[in-house]
C-alpha cells in the first residue's frame, strides 16, 4: 500500500524545532482544549484528548502546560472562543491531492489564508469532497531503527493488531485501525521500539508520483499551509521523489 510519503517524516522533525515550537505548542494546547470540551478531562475515557496529551509529549511540551490546558479546557476557560474544525481540499503542483485540517474561531479568516496558499503555489482549493475520497482514516504509527530490528517489530505490530506496515531505510510506518492505535503503540513499547510519532491520520489510498519542478512546488505548499496558525493537519498523496527530500530537509 502507498502510506505516508516521507514529507510527514520532514514534516515531524520540522515541526519540533525550536524555531517553530511556539506555534506547535499554540496548536497542541488547541487540540487538547477541544478534546476535553467534547471527550472530558480523563484521557483514560477521552481517546480523543489521550492522542492529544501523546502527542503534546513527543513533541517535549512541558507536563505542567499539558495539565494547565487540561484544568483551563474543563474550566471553560476563554469564554467566547468558540473553535470549529473545518476541513478543506484541493490540489497542489502535479494535480496531488491535498487535505486541510483546521481549528479555528474565524471560518472567513481560515479559508481566505488556505486559498491564498493554493493560490500562490499554483494549485486550487477544490470543492468539499473533492478528494476527500482519496484518503481513508487510520492509525499511523512511525518507528525508527535498524532495517533488521524493525522487521521483527513489524511482527510485534501485526500480533497486536496491526493491519499493515512499510519499511522504508531505518523508518517503519505501521498501520491500524484507529480503535486499535493505543495497544498497538504501546506493544511496540513494550518490545523496546522506538516509536517517533502515533496519531489517527489521513492516509491516501494511492499516491500521485510527481516530477522535481512540480515536487518542489508541492513541497512549498504543505509547509505553508502547515505554518497557518489556524490549521492542524496537512496530508497529500504526492510522491516525492527522494532527491528532492533530501534536498528540501537540508
Amino acid at each position: 500500500m502507498s502510506g505516508h510519503s516521507k514529507w510527514a517524516q520532514i514534516k515531524r522533525q520540522k515541526g519540533v524545532a525550536d524555531a517553530r515550537r511556539g506555534q506547535l505548542f499554540t496548536k497542541l494546547g488547541r487540540e487538547i482544549m477541544v478534546a476535553v470540551r467534547q471527550g472530558g478531562p480523563d484521557p483514560e475515557a477521552n481517546f480523543r484528548l489521550r492522542l492529544a496529551v501523546q502527542r503534546a509529549r513527543d513533541a517535549n511540551m512541558p507536563s505542567e502546560t499539558i495539565e494547565r490546558g487540561i484544568k483551563r479546557a474543563s474550566g471553560q476557560g476563554q469564554e467566547g472562543v468558540e473553535l470549529v474544525e473545518p476541513t478543506y481540499e484541493g490540489y497542489g503542483p502535479g494535480g496531488a491531492a491535498v487535505l486541510v485540517q483546521a481549528l479555528t474561531d474565524n471560518r472567513n479568516r481560515t479559508v481566505a489564508d488556505v486559498r491564498a496558499a493554493f493560490t500562490r503555489a499554483g494549485g486550487s482549493l477544490g470543492e468539499a469532497g473533492s478528494v476527500a475520497w482519496l484518503f481513508d482514516q487510520r492509525g499511523a504509527i512511525s518507528v525508527s531503527g535498524a532495517a533488521q530490528r524493525l522487521e521483527e517489530l513489524a511482527l510485534v505490530a501485526i500480533d497486536a493488531g496491526a493491519e499493515d506496515f512499510r519499511i522504508d531505510g531505518d523508518t517503519m510506518e505501521v498501520y491500524t485501525q484507529p480503535s486499535d492505535l493505543e495497544r498497538v503503540r504501546q506493544a511496540l513499547l513494550d518490545a523496546s521500539g522506538q516509536v517517533e510519532n502515533a496519531d489517527v491520520a489521513m492516509v491516501p489510498k494511492t499516491t500521485v508520483p510527481l516530477n522535481e519542478k512540480d515536487a518542489i512546488g508541492c513541497l512549498k505548499l504543505l509547509d505553508k499551509l502547515e505554518d497557518l496558525d489556524d490549521v492542524q493537519h496537512v496530508y497529500s498523496n504526492a510522491e516525492i521523489p527522494d532527491s528532492v527530500l533530501a534536498a528540501y530537509s537540508a
